[in-house]
């Protein structure tokens, strides 16, 4: 690594807070936070999850997750149905209210990319695309290929 050249990881981490930070911005213009956006968009890719499967993918804590979807429930966006085979799980599913909301976010994301690429030409924004996919790709191989031995607190 240079000292006149940008650090990688550095970059990285500071470009994923911000874009979190501009997200959360946006979120906050339609009263919503970010966390409830990512909730919103999985379960419109897959609905009927259960709140365990969407902490998973989110990344978050299972009560995180319940506290979240309890805002979304109250507001009419989601509603819990019982499992059909577990009695003990809650499937998710959106409600009409959360239509409008999704709609007003892929106008915000589409907004947000337009930023974010703004100089790029298309074979630029594939090859970044590609790149982090593959860079993704590595670090998920290595994780799976080497469990924790010991969790650092």
């Amino acid at each position: 690594m240079s000292d006149d050249k940008p650090d990688f990881f550095f970059v990285l981490h500071d470009l994923a807070r911000q874009m979190r930070a501009l997200a959360n911005r946006r979120a906050g213009l339609h009263g919503m936070t970010r966390a409830q956006w990512v909730m919103l968009i999985w379960l419109e890719r897959q609905p009927g999850l259960s709140q365990k499967e969407l902490s998973e993918l989110i990344e978050v804590e299972p009560i995180t997750v319940a506290r979240i979807v309890d805002r979304l429930e109250a507001n009419g966006m989601v509603e819990r149905r019982a499992d059909p085979a577990d009695r003990r799980i809650w499937r998710l599913h959106l409600c009409p209210p959360s239509w409008s909301i999704l709609s007003e976010m892929r106008h915000e994301r589409a907004d947000m990319y337009e930023i974010a690429t703004a100089g790029l030409d298309e074979d630029e924004i594939q090859a970044v695309t590609a790149a982090l996919c593959r860079i993704k790709s590595n670090v998920v191989a290595e994780l799976r290929a080497r469990p924790v031995e010991k969790e650092i607190a």
